[in-house]
Formats: C-alpha cells, sequence, structure tokens
C-alpha cells in the first residue's frame, strides 16, 4: 500500500538542495513512499533529480508577487490550488516553514505538519499545520531537514546524507574524455559576500600549477562580466556561458574540485561529493555548512572573510582527494 506525501519546500538552490538527504531518509522508512514536491519553478529541476520523487509541482511566488493581482497571475495560482486540493494526501510535510510555503500545504488535503512556533523560521506559519514538531534552529541545515522528516514519520534518521545524485556521478565517471578542470563560482548577489579579487588569483595560479583548467560560473549578465573582469589576461580559464541547473550539476559532477563563495551552487557541489572548498564572507557556515561524501571546507564568518593562506590550504587538500 503507497504512503502518498507532498513535500514542500519552495526555494532557494541551496535550501533545495540540503532537503534531498530527507528524501532519502523517507524513501528508506516509510513503504511505498509516493512523494510529491512543490517548488519555485527556477529550481524545479532539483527535486526531478531524486529517483524517489514522483512529480515536481512548480510555483513561481517569485515571478507572481511583481503582479499579484493581474488577472493572468491569480489564474495560475487558482490552477495550483487547484491541483493541490486535487489528491488526497496521507501527510503534507512543509518544510519551509513560511506563510508563503504554509499557504500551500493548506491548499493540499491532508495531515499537514511543520515547525512548530519556536522553531518555524516565520512563526506565524506553524499555526497553519495539523501536528508541530520542534526542531532546534542553530543545527545545520541538512541535519534539521532530516529531523523534521523523522518526526514526521516516526523514524530516527542515522548515517551520512544521501543526496539521491548518484546518477550525476556515474555519468561523468563514464565521461573518460574529459579534462582535468577545477570549478570556480567567485559571483554573488550581494557585493558584501565578494572575496578580493587578488585572492582569487592565488588560487587559480594553484590549481594551474596542479593542471587544472577553470571553468568559472556566473549566475547573471552582471556576475557574468565580474568574472570575466577577474580573469581577464588569465590563462586556462573559461567563463561559461549560462546553463540549465541540470547543467551546473554535470559539469560540477565531473570537476576535480570546486572552489565557490557560500551559494546554491558550492552547496551542490559537496552534495555532488566533490572535494569542495567555501569562502563565507556575510554568512556563518554554523547553519549552512558544506556537508558530502567528500572533502569540504567552510572557511570564513559572517564579516570576517577567510584568507587567502586558509583558502589555498583548503584548496590544497581538496586537490590531495584521489
Amino acid at each position: 500500500m503507497s504512503t502518498r506525501i507532498l513535500i514542500v519546500r519552495t526555494s532557494s538552490l541551496g535550501d533545495i538542495v540540503h532537503t534531498l538527504p530527507a528524501i532519502s531518509d523517507i524513501a528508506r522508512h516509510v513503504p511505498g513512499a509516493q512523494i510529491d514536491w512543490v517548488a519555485e519553478e527556477a529550481f524545479a529541476e532539483i527535486p526531478a533529480w531524486h529517483p524517489a520523487v514522483n512529480e515536481v509541482i512548480p510555483i513561481a511566488h517569485r515571478r507572481w508577487r511583481k503582479t499579484w493581482w493581474r488577472e493572468s497571475t491569480r489564474q495560475e495560482r487558482r490552477k495550483i490550488a487547484d491541483r493541490l486540493r486535487g489528491v488526497r494526501y496521507d501527510v503534507v510535510l512543509d518544510m519551509q516553514s513560511l506563510l508563503k510555503s504554509a499557504w500551500l500545504a493548506r491548499q493540499a488535503q491532508g495531515t499537514r505538519h511543520g515547525l512548530d512556533w519556536r522553531s518555524a523560521r516565520e512563526s506565524l506559519a506553524s499555526l497553519f499545520y495539523d501536528v508541530r514538531h520542534r526542531v532546534y534552529f542553530w543545527q545545520p541545515a541538512v541535519v534539521r531537514q532530516r529531523l523534521l522528516a523523522g518526526l514526521t514519520f516516526g523514524y530516527e534518521c542515522a548515517g551520512d546524507p544521501d543526496y539521491g545524485l548518484q546518477g550525476f556521478l556515474a555519468e561523468a565517471r563514464g565521461n573518460r574524455s574529459r579534462s582535468d578542470y577545477a570549478v570556480i563560482m567567485p559571483s554573488a548577489s550581494r557585493d558584501d559576500k565578494l572575496w578580493p579579487g587578488q585572492d582569487w588569483h592565488a588560487v587559480f595560479e594553484r590549481l594551474r600549477d596542479a593542471g587544472c583548467l577553470l571553468r568559472v560560473l556566473a549566475g547573471n549578465a552582471r556576475e557574468t562580466e565580474r568574472a570575466q573582469a577577474l580573469t581577464a589576461g588569465q590563462e586556462g580559464v573559461e567563463v561559461m556561458p549560462r546553463m540549465s541547473l541540470t547543467g551546473v550539476a554535470r559539469l560540477l559532477a565531473g570537476a576535480r574540485v570546486m572552489v565557490g563563495l557560500d551559494s546554491g551552487v558550492t552547496h551542490l557541489s559537496a552534495a555532488l561529493g566533490r572535494p569542495t572548498v567555501g569562502i563565507y564572507c556575510a554568512s556563518s557556515p554554523v547553519r549552512t555548512p558544506l556537508i558530502g561524501s567528500a572533502y569540504t571546507a567552510s572557511l570564513g564568518e559572517q564579516g570576517a572573510p577567510p584568507s587567502r593562506d586558509a583558502v589555498l590550504a583548503g584548496v590544497e587538500q581538496a586537490l590531495a582527494v584521489q
């Protein structure tokens, strides 16, 4: 007998990646789990990568909020609400616990679970759930999501996190013609997240000395412009064109190492089991450290970026992974 489950975790890239191990746990512990997932349209590729996810239901809060009262937007929201009401779920689990995600959970039929008043990022969201769970906020995001799923379904999670992304790694291993390369993510949405250009150049030099070509990622036109300026005159460096998330995952899965600012892409690299060095300048790694099956380093702190030497030491350890 199947257990129909709806997961609500709409954004963002890194947060959705952090939720994947909980899906693996559910699939392992809940017999006949049939899992649907509501996700922001820009990130809907990610849940679809997990073999235990049956259907991804894309929503567009980021686009809707610009035209919330426009008739076309209202029609889209009604369509989503009708879709959610049209299926009877055994469990509806809001793994985001924001008002916007709680609204989505309320549209669905089934027993609604989420975080309690003290645990939820937006406490009012807890009022929308039938069952509330306490998961202390200070814990790393991957651990927090796994604990919430375990409390919901009555099991204790154990073992290393399984992101369910083995397909990308198998594909990368089969691509024997690939070059030895490192992936770099030097761009961010805010200037206070950036790391000095001269320090990046030292990282580039060390990676090239190790025989790595450099593949530099950028998320939008402004980030592409910054990446091109950062790499101007550098040999063996390519600023990659805009890719789908699946294309990014494939690139990361084949990399020897990855070095990036604290971003969803850097967390995806760790989830894919690649040696990954994360640079934290405007955020703390306490709640969102890099967690993966290979070497990871989460360096720096909010308002205290890591030194060049600290990052280079992390790169040395990442390069040493065979």
